[in-house]
Parts: structure tokens; C-alpha cells; sequence
């Protein structure tokens, strides 16, 4: 379908005006997939006709679906298994002994799109019960879209979406079929929240968390949003905890606040000069006092 530069660019704005991300010449192809579902059900037939329906504020609900079709949702569980490989074998075994006094830990999935990344993570604990037992594991998931985030809280996937990522054990395992879709068990519910947040925007006074991953989020911002999006990430973080992002990113020349682990693609920690600028550690999100184990 074609996109002329005028609606092509009004079409732009406002997703950066709702969202911060930035819609690039590179993306412009996926104007017309995007937004095929909203011309069915409303009858559109071009998109000249749908930027002259925006046109109108009465239309409050079309711009806000026109956002949430732009936005990419695309997730699946263990997405780039070789990073949750990673988690487990450097990550997670430093956290366990810095926190082994207090036994608690905080996770942040930023960009969470439906929740299977935090249910990855989530997973991740349920499978070693021995050693996270009586531990508190508290995962936050969120997201900018309303939409992915309802799908995220009802919690039940297809039997495409949970064959994505999972062995059959693992389904049979941590998940039950029931008639609605397969659910993730009560271990992993007692481990993930999930809430609508723009990742750009201030939490006022925030949950420090212990790892935050935002992967392949970074990717849609223009330079000043993507540090905006750093001073975020940095100002929610414990001074020892850890950054993951996504293997196609890199914070390296982008940011001050973080340096790269040595060997580890994607793998962050606080630059120490940075450390300075730290805020104090109240919480936005009630602690949870459920163990893992």
C-alpha cells in the first residue's frame, strides 16, 4: 500500500508524540501491514483517507489503535536463549551472593511486550528451587502498550505462542492447558507483575532494581531518547545490579552511566564515575513478600 510523505510523516509524529519512538525511513513499509486490521474494521480504504479521519480529535480511539498497531509486539519465550544462558551462569549466581543476606531481588522487564520474557525469567528461579528457596523474587514487567499489557495480565497463550521457545517438558511443566489457552502456574504468577509504563518517563519515587533487561527497545529512539531512556534504566538500578539489552544494541558511545562486561555481549553494569549521581532508594511497587521457592 502506498504512503505518501505527507501521511507518512503525520502518522510518524504522532506515534513519537504518544510513545517517543521514532518512526524511520527504514520502518515506513510497515505503515500499511500494521495498520490493515484497523482499515477492515473501520471501513478504511487508504491511508490518506485514515490520517484525514485523525484529522478530526473527535477520533481520540483511532489515533490511540493507529499507536498500538505501530508498536512491535513481537516476543516470544527464551527469545535469544543464549541471553537467559547467560543470566544463569553469570548473572544470577552474582546476584545470589550479593543479596544472600536479605534473600531478595528485584527484576525489571522493560518493554515486556505479552509477559513472556518475564515468565522466562521467572522460569528461570522455578527451575532451581533448591537454591532460590525461601528467596523473594519480585519481577516487574512492563510496557508501553495498553494492549500488550491486558495480554500480559490475563496471562494465557495460544498453542502457537507457547510452543514458541518452550520444549514440551517445560509447557507441561510450568504451564496448564486449560479451555481458554495455557496458563503459566501459580509459581510463576507469584513471581511476575505486570504494569502499563512509558520507559521515558519519570517513576517518581522508584523501585531499585537488581537486573533490568530492556532489550531490543533502545532500537526506536533517536540519539536524545535513547540516553533519555539511559538515565531511566540508570536512575531504577541498584549501583551493583545489571543492565542487559539486546544483542543487536550496544551502550557503548551512547551512554556514560554504563560499561560493558568484558565477553559478555549485551551485558551492562553502572560506570563507577557514575555512581555519584545516584538517587535515594524508595519504591514506587510494593515489594512482595512470596518466595520462589
Amino acid at each position: 500500500m502506498e504512503v505518501t510523505e505527507v501521511s507518512y510523516r503525520i502518522i510518524a509524529d504522532l506515534l513519537e508524540a504518544r510513545t517517543g519512538q521514532h518512526l524511520t525511513e527504514g520502518r515506513r513499509w510497515r505503515i500499511g501491514t500494521a495498520l490493515s486490521g484497523i482499515f477492515r474494521e473501520r471501513g478504511i480504504t487508504n491511508i490518506d483517507q485514515l490520517v484525514c479521519l485523525l484529522a478530526d480529535h473527535s477520533n481520540g480511539s483511532l489515533a490511540q489503535d493507529v499507536v498500538e498497531a505501530l508498536l512491535n509486539n513481537e516476543t516470544y519465550f527464551y527469545r535469544d536463549r543464549i541471553m537467559f544462558e547467560l543470566l544463569s551462569q553469570r548473572v544470577l549466581p552474582d546476584l545470589a551472593a550479593k543479596r544472600a543476606e536479605t534473600k531478595r531481588l528485584s527484576i525489571w522487564s522493560a518493554g515486556c511486550s505479552t509477559g513472556q520474557e518475564a515468565l522466562t525469567l521467572a522460569m528461570l528461579f522455578a527451575d532451581n528451587p533448591s537454591l532460590w528457596k525461601g528467596w523473594t523474587i519480585d519481577i516487574v514487567g512492563t510496557d508501553i502498550s495498553q494492549k500488550a499489557i491486558k495480554a500480559a495480565q490475563r496471562g494465557c497463550y495460544t498453542q502457537f505462542e507457547i510452543q514458541r521457545g518452550l520444549g514440551v517438558t517445560q509447557m507441561l511443566t510450568h504451564f496448564n492447558e486449560t479451555k481458554r489457552g495455557w496458563e503459566p502456574s501459580a509459581d510463576l504468577r507469584k513471581m511476575v507483575r505486570f504494569k502499563q509504563r512509558n520507559i521515558l518517563e519519570h517513576a517518581g519515587n522508584i523501585q531499585r532494581f537488581d537486573l533490568v533487561l530492556c532489550r531490543n527497545v533502545l532500537l526506536y529512539f533517536d540519539t536524545a531518547r535513547r540516553s533519555q531512556a539511559f538515565n531511566r534504566i540508570a536512575e531504577a538500578m541498584r549501583d551493583d545490579g545489571w543492565l542487559m539489552i539486546g544483542a543487536g544494541e550496544t551502550a557503548v558511545g551512547r551512554t556514560e552511566l554504563f560499561q560493558s562486561v568484558e565477553g559478555h555481549q549485551g551485558l551492562y553494569q553502572r560506570a563507577p564515575s557514575s555512581l555519584m549521581q545516584n538517587t535515594s532508594e524508595t519504591k514506587a511497587y510494593p515489594v512482595r513478600r512470596k518466595s520462589a521457592g
